[in-house]
């Protein structure tokens, strides 16, 4: 027997913000999808619903006219589906390329991990997400988009800005004007550099749209790069630091990845489950369709929370444990079927196997500080804000 898609109205967004995992919890256990009032969008958040669903993009669709995506940044081969979604895919491949990443971006990476953690090393101090993991996301990015050389804190206001936006569910006028102008410039760092892209290929992000066969839209490459500069700096930089948070607050494990090197793929693999840095994203119902036993009605705007999928208890043990030593599983944070994220890869190596690694090797005993608890926000998008640390200089 099928069901209509219950209604709750005594959350409050500001403890979707705070801490969702409760909330999340609680919506779990009462219904597959579940209408939530302060975030206007019904939501999905048990595992096995959302892999259902990715795996359906028929009657699931990325192509949603009405998403705040569209909204903020234009028509993005995220939100198509098929055919208009393998060619956005497409353009952008040379410059994910495993080879290309290795070779090429690997070095990069590198080059600006040990620059930025030679200026910490003398410090004894910091918090780590203005210090290391939003400079390092910033600066890493910019460089695969092939913009000019800019301030690492521009780009990053860009991206917080266009998730703001992108996230936008109270409908905060304040949020949606920032959102704007971070679009509009990001459209003329474009403009400045398109030319000398075309006529000059290179394994940068723009060199590849540009130069596709056939050649991305400016309309395209546009709204793609602002989707890139969203979650291709929030999620590295987030992962970075949940990865941190992870290790610090639990010594033995700390000790264990250090003593096995081989274990920081699965730390790295763990953080992102604990803590998703992308945490949800919408789809529109195509036809009226029955999901574990709810009915969703054709034109229904849906949101999968993946990161109440990757602490569901009918999938994961102890789901709200940081447990490196996790039996290996695959997890949500980086999505699933057509739709897996483009960077992957990237922000295995970037964060797994070059940042972190680095930091607690060449920061002696990196600690949290009693006194300046970190603090972590979010649900849409979610990580430490935070990350005060102290090590023997």
């Amino acid at each position: 027997m099928t069901s209509t898609v219950p209604v709750v109205t005594d959350i409050a967004y500001q403890d979707l913000l705070d801490d969702p995992y409760p909330i999340f919890r609680r919506l779990r256990e009462l219904a597959p999808a579940v209408f939530v009032e302060p975030a206007k969008l019904t939501l999905v958040t048990r595992f096995d619903d959302i892999v259902r669903i990715e795996r359906d993009p028929a009657t699931y669709s990325a192509d949603n006219p009405t998403s705040l995506v569209n909204r903020i940044m234009g028509p993005t081969f995220m939100r198509k589906d098929g055919a208009e979604h393998a060619i956005g895919r497409k353009a952008i491949e040379p410059s994910f390329r495993p080879a290309t990443i290795k070779e090429y971006w690997a070095p990069k990476f590198t080059a600006i991990a040990e620059a930025l953690i030679d200026d910490l090393s003398t410090a004894g101090e910091a918090d780590l997400f203005s210090a290391l993991a939003a400079p390092m996301a910033s600066l890493s990015l910019m460089a695969m988009i092939g913009f000019r050389e800019m301030p690492w804190q521009t780009l990053a206001d860009w991206s917080q800005a266009l998730i703001d936006g992108a996230g936008n569910y109270a409908a905060d006028a304040e949020i949606e004007r920032k959102a704007m102008q971070a679009s509009a410039d990001v459209d003329a760092a474009i403009d400045a550099v398109l030319d000398d892209h075309r006529s000059h290929p290179n394994p940068s992000i723009l060199s590849s749209m540009v130069n596709a066969d056939p050649p991305m839209p400016i309309e395209g490459i546009r709204a793609n790069i602002k989707v890139i500069i969203g979650g291709g700096l929030n999620e590295p930089r987030d992962a970075i630091l949940t990865l941190v948070l992870g290790l610090l607050q639990n010594p033995a494990q700390k000790d264990s990845v250090l003593a096995k090197p081989e274990l920081w793929p699965a730390a790295l693999e763990e953080a992102v489950r604990w803590i998703s840095p992308i945490g949800m994203y919408p789809r529109r119902v195509t036809r009226d369709v029955d999901l574990s036993g709810t009915t969703l009605a054709e034109g229904l705007q849906i949101g999968l929370c993946v990161g109440a999928a990757n602490r569901d208890g009918n999938r994961f043990a102890e789901p709200d444990r940081f447990d490196v030593m996790r039996p290996k599983q695959s997890h949500l944070a980086f999505g699933a079927g057509p739709h897996f994220c483009a960077g992957t890869w990237v922000s295995r190596l970037t964060v797994g196997k070059i940042v972190v690694p680095m930091l607690f090797a060449r920061l002696r005993n990196l600690r949290l500080r009693a006194e300046a608890p970190p603090a972590v926000r979010g649900w849409v998008f979610r990580g430490p804000v935070t990350l005060p640390v102290r090590w023997d200089a």
